[in-house]
């Protein structure tokens, strides 16, 4: 992988790219021998519950030394004790299915917001001898969702309640030593939310970032800096296939072509790239790929100019790998678009915060986010910290550096909608600081 830079004199200079040792470790996101038999829900949650609560156990006696541990059903009035259980939270506003239904029948349209919070909303904490109602002002419900796992400390009213008194979280998970600082400039770049097809797409203003990031655009200052990027991340959503044309019914031999034109189209970008580098695509809501998370890889055979390349990676999302010993985790924003809706936060980054310390990658799947219906494992469990975690499809560029209690240092990255922004993030390994790269194609700039 070299890139060609004109000397002074007219011969030209060859630039190696810069490597970085990868590793994919996607295998926990893999739907292979599994097959869906009828099974309910319900497995996923007690798997969660039980390796949560045994998590949550081994911290109460350095937390609450000398108070005892109950069962929901072993709770007693007026007796402060510990309960640890799964949050599930009443919402007034939650759509459901019987809401749907009056407004067919309705002349009178409901309102659709786009966040469901309302102040009756409350919370119940449930495990599995019963669920009792949680009182008091500790907790505040617009900052919880349906399927966090967490240790109350309180006691139970006349009522029947449960007054808390404290709360104790799992915090962020422990994190594999970051590896010594590189001594070399390695940049990842990440981008998202391509959305080719759609009426947003500027085909001209990717194609400035390909040919930026591949060294065929600037001087040889900008070449010599292409030529320090060793991956690429693409987070979902990269195509926009019309869904007029998805109506279960025979597909008209043109309608054929509007509907693999952005596939084509995005496997033309996709060749140049993974020419020049290792290129890493993820499935996104609009990707022709299984709604429920995992989302499993797209298939190769869409991209058959890219596929030839070994450099390039479809993988799932969520996706986890590693850079020179540097772990990533991320996903192309489902997670944190439905935390939105059904909770509240100053900005995504605190979303991304919360999912690690509840150690919950997508805490309301499967109550409000689609996900496949596991028996025996949650896939989406954190059980190590990663170094960088980002998440795609987001509205602006967000990032921040976050410290745990351990010494954990997380890079947290919101990677924007490229078709609305124009706006790439770079990371670079040496000492995950980022900025982003900004392309625009309006003369009034």
């Amino acid at each position: 992988m070299r890139v060609d830079v004109e000397m002074s004199g007219g011969s030209p200079k060859l630039l190696e790219r810069k490597q970085a040792v990868y590793r994919n470790l996607d295998e926990r996101y893999e739907i292979h021998g599994e097959k869906y038999k009828g099974q309910q829900y319900s497995h996923i949650y007690f798997t969660r519950l039980h390796y949560m609560r045994n998590l949550l156990y081994s911290l109460v006696p350095k937390w609450k030394p000398n108070l005892p541990v109950n069962t929901v059903l072993g709770l007693e009035e007026e007796k402060e004790c510990i309960i640890v259980g799964t949050i599930y939270k009443h919402m007034k506003l939650k759509p459901s299915i019987l809401d749907e239904y009056s407004k067919e029948r309705s002349k009178v349209p409901l309102a659709k917001p786009h966040n469901f919070v309302h102040p009756d909303d409350h919370l119940i904490l449930e495990d599995e001898s019963g669920r009792v109602k949680l009182a008091g002002s500790l907790l505040d419900p617009s900052a919880f969702v349906t399927g966090i796992v967490v240790a109350l400390h309180g006691k139970e009213t006349s009522e029947g309640k449960f007054f808390v008194l404290d709360m104790l979280e799992a915090g962020l998970p422990p994190q594999i030593k970051q590896p010594p600082s590189l001594t070399e400039d390695k940049f990842v770049v990440f981008v998202s939310g391509l959305s080719i097809g759609s009426s947003t797409f500027n085909p001209l203003q990717f194609q400035l970032l390909v040919d930026h990031i591949t060294g065929h655009l600037g001087d040889e200052n900008e070449q010599t800096f292409a030529s320090q990027i060793v991956h690429f991340i693409i987070a979902g959503n990269s195509v926009q296939i019309l869904q007029g044309l998805l109506n279960g019914q025979t597909i008209a031999p043109r309608d054929q072509s509007t509907l693999t034109e952005p596939i084509k189209e995005l496997d033309i970008l996709l060749n140049q790239l993974a020419a020049a580098m290792p290129v890493d695509i993820m499935p996104g809501p609009s990707d022709p790929a299984n709604f429920s998370l995992p989302q499993q890889p797209l298939n190769r055979c869409l991209f058959p100019g890219a596929s030839a390349y070994n450099t390039f990676i479809s993988s799932t999302n969520p996706h986890q790998f590693e850079l020179d010993d540097i772990q990533f985790l991320g996903t192309s924003g489902q997670n944190i678009d439905d935390l939105f809706k059904y909770s509240e936060a100053k900005n995504k980054l605190e979303f991304m915060e919360r999912t690690l310390r509840w150690r919950h990658l997508v805490p309301t799947a499967p109550n409000t986010l689609g996900c496949f219906p596991f028996t025996d494992r949650d896939p989406f469990l954190i059980e190590s910290c990663p170094h960088v975690y980002f998440v795609g499809n987001q509205d602006k560029y967000e990032t921040t550096l976050l410290r745990g209690s351990d010494n954990q240092s997380v890079r947290l990255i919101c990677i924007p909608k490229f078709c609305e922004t124009g706006v790439a993030v770079m990371l670079n390994l040496r000492n995950l600081e980022c900025h982003a790269l900004s392309f625009s194609t309006s003369l009034n700039v």
